[in-house]
C-alpha cells in the first residue's frame, strides 16, 4: 500500500490540524461533562472504580465520544505520524519508523470498542481493555517520538535538492 501521500507537506498539516482539533474537542466534552477519560488506563480495578464513580450520563457521554471521535483520532494521529517519518526518512527506513504508527490504529479501536462495552456494563471485556491499552500507549508513544526526531530532522538536516544539469 503507497501511504507517500501522506508525506506531503499540505497533508501533514492537514493531519496534524485535524489531530490538534479532534485533541480540543475531547478536551472540551471532559470539561463540560466533567469526567476523565479511561483511555490511559489499563489497571482493572483502577478502570472498574472509575466507571462506578461515573452518572450514567457521563458513561453514555463518554460511549458516545468513544464510539465517534475516538474512532476518527487514531486515523487522525496516525497519519501525521506516518507522513512526518515517510518525509524525514525517505524509502525503507521511513517504511520501517512508520509501522508503530500503523499498528497503533487497530490496537487504539480494539482499546476503544472494549472501552465501549465497559461503559455499556459488559465487565467481561475487562481483560481486552488491560491488554489492548499499554500496547496502544506503547506504540503511540513510539510514533511520537519518531515523530520528533523527523520534525527535528526535517527543520535542521532537510534534503539536499538534486540538481539538474
Amino acid at each position: 500500500m503507497d501511504l507517500s501521500f501522506l508525506s506531503k507537506t499540505k497533508t501533514i498539516w492537514f493531519t496534524f490540524s485535524t489531530t490538534i482539533f479532534l485533541t480540543i474537542c475531547f478536551g472540551i466534552i471532559m470539561l463540560v461533562w466533567d469526567f476523565v477519560l479511561i483511555d490511559e488506563m489499563y489497571k482493572a480495578d483502577q478502570i472498574a472504580e472509575h466507571i462506578r464513580n461515573m452518572t450514567p450520563t457521563q458513561r453514555r457521554v463518554h460511549m458516545i465520544m468513544t464510539a465517534t471521535i475516538d474512532v476518527l483520532y487514531p486515523f487522525a494521529y496516525a497519519s501525521f505520524f506516518v507522513g512526518v517519518a515517510l518525509k524525514a526518512f525517505p524509502g525503507v527506513e521511513g517504511t520501517f519508523l512508520s509501522l508503530p504508527s500503523i499498528l497503533c490504529v487497530p490496537t487504539d479501536l480494539l482499546e476503544g470498542y472494549s472501552q465501549v462495552m465497559l461503559l455499556a456494563g459488559y465487565n467481561d471485556y475487562m481483560s481486552l481493555k488491560t491488554r489492548t491499552t499499554p500496547i496502544k500507549l506503547f506504540l503511540f508513544t513510539l510514533g511520537l517520538v519518531i515523530t520528533i526526531a523527523g520534525i527535528f530532522k526535517i527543520k535542521y538536516y532537510p534534503r539536499k535538492k538534486k540538481r539538474r544539469d
